[in-house]
């Protein structure tokens, strides 16, 4: 998600970039369809629920130690970048006194977010609002925690996306953004059929990809990814980064075989023509749910991921 690890195959999102927000059918690097991708958005978060249920404990933990508005004393919260709301629930059920504000560019997300925070029994404390970083935030208002997961990189101006959330901070406040990690493993180096090294070398096309996506941004602007550095160049302190680990053994659930077939199926749609003929062979097999050696199939099927997050303190 390079700093970017997303997921292998499609945009990943603040939400929950391919590989985890690069989304769309056939598009333009620099325009994702993310309403199209609110299925694969929505089925990464939660299967990345237990990694994320780590750093909302590790947040609390962190308001606990810190100076600043202790974790019962976080009153308002902003999910940047929200999708879907998986994230945006969870935190709500990591800090139960806050107004959680889901908030994302694309109203057909929001309206999922709603809709999950409604079944959850959230609803009376669960707001929405639709904007875009790093121009269209001001209407947003403060918060004394605010989160970004895997957002940012979807934005030309990195840093000057940081410094428009850090504007948003109340005194004591802390920025969370969650950008880089490690890219997703879930089959063996050699897996039986076609060249070892497979995935691999889907990461080197993703790679690709994110840089012209990158490059393609309004207003792009090259910059060493030193999230820290970003985050405390705004005025920011006391910077501390910690990386979650997401081990999902095999054999894996149905749940898990489901997203990583959307993403081979999106890998396939976007980057198909870039593989040799071996890989695609392999590729078409991988997705035929009625082949022995397929997805939908194998017994070594497993998930082992990283993500990183990034935080920091207002004065």
């Amino acid at each position: 998600m390079t700093d970017h690890h997303h997921d292998t195959t499609a945009p990943a999102r603040g939400h929950d970039h391919g590989q985890g927000h690069g989304h769309g059918h056939h598009h333009d690097n620099a325009h994702m369809d993310w309403e199209a991708l609110a299925t694969h958005l929505e089925g990464e978060a939660e299967l990345q629920t237990p990694l994320l249920e780590q750093a909302t404990t590790w947040l609390r933990d962190l308001l606990t130690r810190s100076p600043g508005p202790g974790p019962d004393e976080i009153a308002r919260v902003l999910d940047i970048g929200s999708g879907p709301g998986v994230t945006s629930c969870l935190l709500a059920q990591a800090f139960p006194q806050a107004e959680i504000v889901a908030v994302d560019p694309t109203e057909a997300l929001l309206e999922r977010a709603r809709d999950r925070a409604a079944r959850l029994g959230l609803g009376d404390r669960f707001r929405t609002q639709t904007a875009e970083l790093p121009d269209h935030i001001d209407g947003i208002g403060e918060a004394d925690l605010i989160w970004s997961s895997k957002a940012l990189h979807h934005v030309g101006d990195q840093e000057a996306a940081v410094a428009a959330l850090a504007r948003r901070l109340r005194p004591g406040g802390l920025l969370a953004v969650c950008e880089g990690g490690l890219t997703p493993r879930f089959l063996p180096r050699d897996f039986g059929i076609g060249r070892p090294g497979f995935q691999a070398r889907l990461d080197a096309l993703q790679d690709g990809w994110f840089a012209e996506m990158r490059a393609a941004l309004p207003g792009a602007r090259a910059v060493v990814e030193d999230w820290p550095a970003m985050l405390t160049a705004t005025g920011l302190r006391s910077p501390l980064s910690r990386s979650f680990l997401l081990d999902l053994p095999a054999p894996l659930a149905p749940e898990g075989r489901a997203q990583i077939t959307r993403q081979l199926s999106r890998f396939a749609e976007i980057h198909g023509d870039g593989l040799d003929e071996e890989d695609r062979t392999t590729l078409t097999r991988l997705l035929d749910p009625d082949d022995p050696a397929g997805i939908a199939r194998r017994p070594d099927l497993f998930w082992l991921s990283a993500q990183t997050c990034h935080t920091a303190r207002a004065a």
